[in-house]
């Protein structure tokens, strides 16, 4: 029986072959001869067209066929997987029951073996652990004891002294209300020998050192030779240190004669007379302190001026009031003029300096004792952990010597238990639950 899809392709020629001889039997001209052999062709090609399918559908199906034995393959091997899957999967669930099974009777065996340890070396390891952080909080104790303390003290002295500013300053008022008392009893003892003005005037500068909390070979020194050039010396009154390596020259001058005269007169033109002289020494005082060039000795690390101070407070601000340009050409010459008054502010201000140095020193101090005793901490630290480790160690250890005594067939315990069975004479018997267990392991092997 011939397929389908063929009578697509043999209908077409059959009718082309009947055309074909229909032709032939009414026409015979040439035109009608030219028509035939045009349709013969035609056939001709079909009929190759048709040859060429033909064997595509073989191909094809033999394609198919492989395909469909493959397929029958595959699917025997997926069942064989799934089979194979099937039994492993009950195997592996077997192996967890037994596995889930070994660990809870192996937990519950250290367990009691932990217990039982901690029971019997309890007592030596607090004893041990206490002995050992004795000795090393102990110096830690101290030291954190002794850096409380010294910030204690150090916070104590600070408040301290910042209650007692309120009182230093009225101190540094009732001093400068008797000096200037002082300076006018004195005037009339001084006036015209210089030579005692000049001394009186250190001593005046020597007191409010003193006063100021200022100590003599520490934060100043008086009288210090310099030798500037071979032969030549300079001497000034006072040198105060301050902080970080600098200096502070101070002179003291008085100028009292052209005062005293001043003060005393009665006639304006007198009086007028001696403020030109008082301010002219005052001049002159300023000039031939400023020709020393103090700020430039050798071995003083000064700053770039010298005070000039000038002891009796009303000589200086009379002084001032007549002619300030004083001032000016104090600075020009290097020399800045002072008063017993602001240099007690000065001064002041150079002691809280000093004491805020050693405030600072103090705190040093503490953060250096401070990182010592964190290392010593951190020391602490490392050897408690190495402790921690020795300890856990020797637990290792332990249980590895218990295991080969206890545990598996053939077992240390077991052995000579056996021995005793066979009647060797032991003056004491083993512990009993050690026994027990021991031989309990030993027929759990078998």
């Amino acid at each position: 029986m011939i397929e389908p899809g063929l009578w697509v392709i043999l209908l077409p020629a059959a009718l082309l072959a009947l055309g074909t001889g229909w032709l032939i039997g009414r026409r015979s001209s040439t035109a009608q001869t030219q028509e035939l052999l045009l349709a013969q062709e035609r056939y001709q090609a079909l009929q190759e067209r048709f040859d060429e399918l033909q064997d595509e559908r073989q191909q094809g199906q033999q394609k198919l066929d492989q395909q469909q034995t493959l397929l029958i393959k595959l699917t025997a091997r997926l069942k064989d997987a799934e089979a194979t899957l099937r039994s492993e999967r009950l195997a592996a669930a077997e192996k967890l029951q037994l596995q889930q099974e070994a660990e809870l009777r192996l937990s519950q065996q250290f367990e009691n073996l932990a217990n039982r340890i901690f029971e019997q070396n309890s007592g030596n390891f607090r004893e041990l652990n206490q002995n050992s952080l004795d000795l090393l909080l102990t110096p830690l104790k101290e030291q954190l004891e002794g850096f409380r303390r010294q910030v204690g003290e150090t916070h104590a002295q600070e408040t301290a002294q910042r209650h007692s500013l309120k009182f230093e300053l009225e101190r540094l008022a009732e001093l400068n209300a008797r000096m200037t008392e002082e300076a006018a009893a004195l005037t009339r003892a001084l006036k015209g020998d210089s030579k005692q003005q000049g001394n009186w005037g250190e001593v005046v500068l020597a007191r409010i050192l003193s006063e100021c909390g200022l100590r003599e070979g520490h934060e100043y020194h008086t009288q210090v030779n310099i030798e500037v050039e071979k032969g030549k010396r300079y001497q000034p009154d006072v040198i105060v240190h301050l902080p970080q390596e600098k200096d502070i020259i101070i002179d003291a001058k008085v100028s009292l004669t052209a005062y005293e005269r001043w003060y005393n007169a009665d006639d304006e033109l007198e009086k007028a007379v001696a403020l030109k002289e008082h301010v002219a020494s005052v001049r002159n005082h300023i000039r031939e302190l400023g020709r020393k060039d103090y700020q430039q000795l050798p071995g003083v690390r000064t700053l770039d001026y010298v005070l000039m101070f000038v002891a009796v407070e009303p000589a200086f601000l009379t002084a001032m009031e007549a002619d300030p340009s004083l001032v000016r050409y104090g600075l020009d010459n290097n020399i800045l003029l002072v008063s017993p008054t602001n240099l007690m502010v000065a001064l002041r201000t150079i002691e809280n300096l000093w004491r805020y140095e050693r405030q600072n020193q103090n705190a040093r101090q503490i953060a250096e004792r401070a990182g010592r005793l964190y290392e010593k901490l951190r020391l602490f630290v490392e050897e408690m952990q190495q402790m921690g480790g020795s300890l856990h160690k020797a637990q290792e250890s332990y249980d590895k010597a218990m295991g080969r005594l206890v545990n598996g067939r053939g077992n240390l315990i077991a052995q000579v238990e056996r021995f005793r069975e066979l009647g060797v004479e032991v003056t004491k018997s083993l512990p009993e639950p050690l026994v027990e267990r021991a031989l309990e392991r030993d027929k759990e092997r078998e």
